[in-house]
């Protein structure tokens, strides 16, 4: 267990040194997706199941998806998708390939030195939860939800194309549709 803590644990620092120094948002974006994997691996390693697990549903699944979204909507262009042509070759997938065999290993490592014991404790219910979550968190949380917004509505803003050339008063604009309406009926 100590050499996959040591391999994930080099492999979620080299990870996100990639995420801060590349100039790339989708790979940046693919390299933050590795280094939470890594991340992971490192909770599993150590014993800790549920925050492992928990760190691949919540980070690696559903905050990487908003982070996907975020990137989608920037309008790379076609200089992108070349650049992506030539980054994914076979050559590429040895690492991601290393970094999911030692996870797989240490998850089936983990599932199989599991005693055959039940699960001790109190079920939780959700409205517990969102009680507990919403009473003295509150704040936060929604500090937290307004950020999310925030960043969403700023990489839009950022992305989105201008225009500036296709904008035209509204006189000549009506004229425009006149001429292709009387253009259709001739």
């Amino acid at each position: 267990m100590e050499f996959a803590f040591y391999t994930t644990g080099l492999i979620a620092i080299l990870a996100t040194l990639r995420v801060i120094t590349h100039t790339n948002p989708v790979h940046a974006l693919l390299y933050m997706v590795t280094s939470l994997m890594a991340i992971a691996g490192v909770f599993f390693s150590l014993g800790a199941n549920f925050a492992g697990a928990l760190s691949i549903i919540v980070y690696a699944g559903a905050i990487m998806v908003l982070f996907v979204f975020v990137v989608m909507m920037l309008n790379l262009g076609n200089s992108v998708e070349e650049q992506e042509r030539n980054w994914l070759k076979p050559s590429v997938w040895i690492g991601p390939s290393i970094l999911s065999l030692a996870l797989l290993v240490i998850v089936v490592n983990a599932i199989l030195s599991l005693k055959e014991q039940g699960i001790t404790g109190t079920p939780v219910e959700a409205k517990a939860v969102g009680i507990s979550l919403f009473g003295p968190y509150v704040l936060a949380v929604e500090l937290a939800s307004m950020l999310l917004l925030a960043g969403l509505v700023v990489a839009f803003h950022i992305g989105r194309e201008d225009k500036r050339g296709d904008v035209v008063n509204k006189e000549g604009a009506n004229q425009d549709v006149e001429k292709k309406i009387t253009g259709e009926r001739a």
